[in-house]
């Protein structure tokens, strides 16, 4: 697990994101009437949320990287 966690990070943070997402969803709106068609429509847009999520936060790691192997490159 720790190896997919180092290989794929985005991936399972994006699935995780997306299951978490999903049951608030249900729960939240389980009771509100929805169509099939709906459910599906709301299912779609908040997977498509959760991926975009993971992508606006993975902006940041590409800086981090740099400034780690900045650092790394300095020390030595």
């Amino acid at each position: 697990m720790k190896k997919l966690w180092r290989d794929h990070p985005n991936l399972i943070s994006f699935v995780i994101l997306t299951i978490g997402m999903l049951i608030i969803l249900y729960f939240s709106a389980r009771r509100v009437g929805f169509t099939v068609s709906q459910w599906l429509v709301l299912t779609a847009a908040t997977v498509a949320l959760a991926g975009l999520s993971v992508w606006i936060i993975s902006w940041g790691e590409d800086d981090v990287r740099d400034d780690d192997a900045l650092t790394d490159s300095s020390s030595s």
